[in-house]
């Protein structure tokens, strides 16, 4: 269906729901919002399907994604708030959402402030002792055999020391798609480093690999599958709307 075929109110709430998704990310390459439905569904207030495509989009918290696409379909909505624009919505909608990060969007992760504040004043076991430790730097490879190497620089505060870790694991879903972790792993050959320190740095990786921090007002999104290729890391999942961005 071309531009000029679809209907002047599919249009409007296109650009509304463009304009009002755009009002939450800092910048993005490209953005667009296809609404299809008709003139007489619409007046009924069922909607057949929004798609929603980025590329480059960077949340708030200066988080990057390279590309998320989102459709959901067969939606119940208020129809006179739909005739001037507005998707209300009058229960839950279900839809697919497929999100692309690149190696360097999760290192620029790692360096936000967003981020970088959840890896300060890390309390750890170290060497049998309660000690504070800051992580100073990370630098994640998102390796061909599908694992994430970490390789990171941590100051231990009570000694003034610096602890230097590196090790690959796997991401695996936990909770139900409602969270990352990395399982399995593994450090270099006769090199084994704090396994606590290890541990806390694994854990906040998790962090920062959850999508969570990349929801958009009104959605959520439950991790159905991951895949870690040579500098990629694609999410397929199950997105729910309570409300679109107004």
């Amino acid at each position: 269906m071309t531009q000029q075929e679809r209907s002047l109110g599919e249009q409007a709430i296109d650009k509304v729901v463009e304009i009002a998704i755009a009002s939450q990310l800092d910048e993005s390459e490209s953005l667009s919002v296809t609404v299809q439905t008709e003139p007489l569904l619409l007046a009924k207030g069922e909607v057949n399907s929004v798609t929603i495509e980025a590329e480059g989009l960077v949340m708030k918290q200066d988080l990057r994604m390279e590309e998320l696409q989102v459709q959901v379909k067969d939606i119940s909505v208020n129809p006179l708030s739909a005739m001037f624009g507005k998707i209300e919505l009058k229960g839950p909608a279900l839809g697919t959402a497929r999100a692309v990060l690149k190696e360097s969007d999760i290192n620029r992760a790692f360096n936000s402030e967003y981020i970088s504040d959840k890896l300060r004043e890390l309390k750890v076991k170290h060497d049998g002792k309660m000690v504070t430790v800051d992580v100073k730097s990370v630098e994640c490879q998102l390796l061909s055999s599908g694992k994430i190497a970490l390789d990171a620089e941590v100051s231990v505060r009570e000694t003034g020391s610096t602890e230097k870790i590196y090790f690959t694991a796997k991401p695996q879903i936990d909770s139900g798609g409602w969270a990352v972790s990395l399982q399995d792993v593994e450090y270099p050959e006769n090199k084994e480093f704090s396994p606590e320190l290890t541990a806390a740095l694994a854990a906040k990786a998790g962090e920062v690999l959850n999508l969570r921090n990349f929801e958009l007002e009104g959605m959520s999104l439950r991790i159905q599958q991951l895949n870690v290729e040579a500098g990629l890391l694609t999410v397929q999942a199950e997105a729910k709307v309570e409300q679109f961005p107004s």
